[in-house]
């Protein structure tokens, strides 16, 4: 049976057909609170930057290490943990990611040189890496068809709102407290979510259903009863692809997977160096550590809202065109950034403007990556195109440093930093990114 023709009876039309439940929503929010300390839990090494350099006298090119070492372990985690959300589970793989991120956030707290902090911070990048590919899974699989790419972006604008709330935070305890104290409270903060994952968040009815076995339908349909539908009466096998990276690269998705991880990777390096390296330019401009974070957290508020408005506009205006007018929107809102002047207020809202452009870009790549893949595909391609795409987010910041220690100044590292954006909106707009077939017709994200 073709993947195009699911009996109404099967459990992935009734999650696809049927209006969402209270739990389903749950479930999604606990995807946004994941993604929200994942937002803080990377962004930290920024927040805590000014005072790193300050207490250890090093310079920008050693903190664009550090903060990149954290995206090389992202990398690394995307491409090897990331795949495993496919065979194992997303919910077991969020667990594992969890029970990596704790103890390393928290290491970096005692953390005595840029070395053993540059290593704490890969270690911690590894569990994020991993959690990104499961949790936008877990977030495309729980919502209802019309609702996918709404459920998408929500979970995405957790990562600026983690920024938000974390940045807030963080510039609270600069004022009382040391750099230190900015990992205690990120490691905490995510101990926090082990016992909600545990009450709250089930198993993907989606990866349950493609991977079968004699169990397969009675844990499908007390999943179903939890979330308040109605049970299955079947599950109908289909020929779908199995998860491996290198079906990625082969027939139907070699294209678009390149495609994707080109678009992320080109535009991470521009929006990780915006991240990355706005408090400490803030700082450079005069400012205290303090009133620089308050810069990120505009960028980061402007990020939350720009992902959720793509969200909402997305079914009206097409997902494809919006995402190609915020990636060219970003290049530009980068290079207005770098020629901002020293004026406290123009700086907040030049980093609002870029952060709504930049993260609802991302946002919405996040949901042509998961319109793009089928389940058994889902967690394995988003691994892939996160990963190899984020060789781009762990070199932007570091050639900014580079840059920046050359001499460049902010201006002209900021126009050349926003290529990436540009090249990224180019390459949306030569190449047609198809929806999958997947149980019934997707929407359309042309």
């Amino acid at each position: 049976m073709s993947s195009a023709s699911l009996p109404a009876d099967d459990p992935r039309t009734i999650l696809a057909d049927n209006p969402m439940r209270l739990r389903q929503c749950v479930a999604i929010a606990i995807c946004f609170l994941l993604n929200a300390l994942d937002g803080f839990d990377i962004l930290a090494v920024t927040f805590a930057a000014p005072g790193i350099a300050r207490d250890w006298g090093i310079g920008p090119g050693a903190v664009g290490i550090i903060v990149s070492m954290g995206l090389v372990g992202m990398v690394v985690g995307s491409l090897t943990l990331g795949q495993l959300a496919d065979r194992i589970g997303r919910r077991r793989q969020i667990l594992l990611c969890l029970a990596i991120i704790i103890p390393g956030m928290m290491a970096c707290a005692f953390a005595t040189g840029v070395v053993m902090l540059s290593l704490l911070r890969a270690l911690t990048g590894l569990g994020l890496g991993a959690m990104l590919a499961a949790i936008n899974a877990m977030a495309a699989e729980f919502a209802s068809r019309p609702r996918r790419d709404l459920a998408v972006s929500i979970m995405a604008a957790g990562y600026p709102v983690g920024g938000i709330v974390g940045g807030w935070g963080a510039a609270q305890l600069l004022r009382s407290h040391g750099w230190e104290s900015i990992f205690l409270t990120g490691g905490l903060a995510t101990a926090l979510m082990v016992p909600l994952v545990l009450l709250l968040l089930p198993e993907s009815i989606g990866w349950l259903a493609t991977r079968g076995g004699p169990d397969a339908l009675a844990r499908i349909n007390a999943i179903l009863r939890r979330l308040g539908q109605p049970p299955a009466a079947r599950i109908v096998a289909l020929a779908e692809p199995r998860a491996s990276m290198g079906t990625l690269f082969t027939g139907r998705y070699r294209t678009m997977t390149i495609a994707l991880i080109l678009m992320y990777g080109l535009h991470m390096m521009t929006f990780y160096y915006a991240l990355g390296w706005a408090p400490s330019l803030v700082a450079a401009l005069g400012f205290d550590p303090s009133s620089a974070t308050i810069v990120s957290v505009a960028m980061n508020m402007g990020g939350a809202i720009g992902g959720l408005t793509l969200g909402f506009l997305s079914p009206r205006l097409g997902l494809r065109p919006l995402v190609i007018f915020g990636l060219a929107g970003a290049a530009i809102a980068v290079s207005i950034f770098g020629a901002v002047p020293a004026d406290f207020l123009l700086l907040q809202v030049a980093a609002f403007i870029l952060g709504f452009l930049a993260n609802g870009s991302v946002v919405g790549l996040y949901a042509l990556i998961a319109n793009v893949y089928p389940t058994t595909l889902r967690a394995t391609g988003t691994g892939a195109v996160i990963g190899f795409g984020r060789f781009g987010a762990a070199f932007g910041p570091f050639l900014a440093g580079q840059l920046l220690a050359a001499g460049a100044g902010r201006g002209v590292t900021s126009m050349l930093l926003a290529l990436g954006s540009g090249f990224a909106a180019l390459v949306l707009l030569l190449v047609q990114i198809r929806a999958a077939e997947e149980g019934c017709p997707q929407p359309s994200v042309a």
